[in-house]
């Protein structure tokens, strides 16, 4: 029995980064030896154990042979026969497909530290035409090292990949998957350039690449591109470090303006609507998280009012607030000014403007919230009101509390 630290774990160490997960390679092994030694079998689809002491994934060596379309379609064999450089060769990238022996010795059959160094993306073999997760994974490795280039080979090699139809078989599970590391990568604008440049996005997210080419108003958006802000959005959200729920909400905000009529461009009268529509269906397809596909539509909804919101009143603030559920959840009312915050940052030459929208509507919450209700329902009930009429009345005193608030 032979090990090999393989994959994320000896890239990430080339590249100086932080101990990234360690998997292992067993070469010379059966299922019944690795249970022998005391490991714990978790694969289900191939070999896969545990470590009994540092719960580190070994795997036995493996090749694979496609047998249908999309992701789950191969046949896996592994045996002790399968060697190292077999088990490389079925590996989606040369910067992945890299191994350390017990002594520390590079193993590199497929010049993986040599596209490190280039900062290349390149595939491994043309075996890489069997998995369209693959296409996904490149895109969000671009989006996790932004300055790294997609090989022109692999390039053509996706697009080829797309037009046979292969991501048309995707588990919609796994596309979740791979969107939401893309998202929370370092420029998720790049996850969504890769995509759209091999043909995958309108595939995959075609509300998504409809943005593209679809004109704004220059004077709110200098970039005019819809798609163009969606990325600058996008990459503002990871800029200040945002969750993916507002990195979803980011992706998903001006999604209705790619149904805009050509005839009613530049303006996108009533998209925030059709927005909010489009993200829960998105979300639905792709078995989004519910806070994601929750939080997703307030914003879609309710970030023009947001930005507009300076000009609001009592009633008018309190209604938003309402709307937004923001007495019920706080916190997520925070979550969607971070998010309306990334959307009006996201333009070009905007990405250090002011927000003062957030910071008002936030003193306005709390001065809504500052309303002990069970008091004022108490009184109420005192002079013999009942149901909406108490409602109302705690409707009236909120109101009060904002028309007094320094804010306003």
């Amino acid at each position: 029995m032979q090990t090999y630290l393989v994959g994320g774990a000896v890239r990430d160490a080339l590249l100086g980064l932080p101990d990234a997960d360690r998997d292992w390679v067993v070469v010379g092994s059966t299922p019944q030896d690795m249970v022998a030694a005391g490991f714990d079998p978790v694969g289900k689809d191939f070999p896969v154990f545990l470590h009994p002491v540092t719960r580190d994934e070994y795997a036995l060596a493996r090749t694979e042979r496609k047998t249908a379309p999309g992701y789950k379609g191969f046949v896996v064999h592994a045996a002790p026969d399968v060697t190292l450089e077999q088990d490389l060769a079925r590996r989606d990238l040369t910067i992945n497909a890299m191994a350390q022996d017990a002594q520390g010795r590079l193993i590199d059959p497929h010049g993986g530290q040599r596209d490190l160094q280039a900062k290349l993306l390149r595939h491994v073999t043309d075996a890489f035409r069997e998995d369209p997760v693959r296409i996904l994974r490149v895109a969000r490795f671009a989006a996790r090292w932004p300055d790294f280039e997609v090989a022109s080979d692999t390039q053509t090699l996706m697009q080829d990949m797309v037009q046979a139809g292969e991501v048309d078989a995707l588990v919609r599970e796994r596309v979740w998957q791979e969107l939401a590391k893309g998202l929370m990568a370092a420029r998720p604008s790049r996850m969504l350039q890769v995509l759209r440049a091999c043909g995958a996005l309108a595939r995959l997210l075609p509300e998504v690449n409809r943005l593209y080419g679809v004109p704004q108003p220059a004077a709110h958006h200098p970039e005019i591109d819809t798609g163009v802000h969606l990325e600058m959005v996008l990459d503002h959200s990871a800029h200040i470090g945002s969750p993916l729920e507002v990195r979803f909400a980011a992706l998903c905000h001006d999604l209705g303006k790619g149904q805009t009529p050509p005839q009613d461009w530049p303006r996108h009268t009533g998209h925030e609507q059709r927005s909010a529509r489009l993200a829960q269906a998105l979300a639905q397809r792709l078995h989004v998280p519910q806070s994601c596909h929750e939080l997703a539509e307030v914003v879609a909804r309710e970030h023009g009012h947001i930005h507009a919101s300076a000009s609001l009143g009592a009633a008018a603030a309190l209604r938003l607030l309402v709307r937004c559920d923001a007495l019920r959840r706080p916190e997520r009312f925070g979550q969607v000014l971070q998010a309306c915050l990334c959307d009006a940052r996201g333009r070009l030459g905007w990405h250090d403007r002011p927000y003062p929208q957030a910071e008002r509507l936030l003193a306005m919450l709390q001065a809504a919230l500052s309303i002990d209700t069970a008091e004022v329902a108490r009184q109420a009930q005192a002079e013999g009101l009942s149901g909406a009429q108490v409602g109302k009345r705690i409707e009236a005193a909120r109101i009060e509390a904002l028309a007094r608030s320094p804010a306003l």
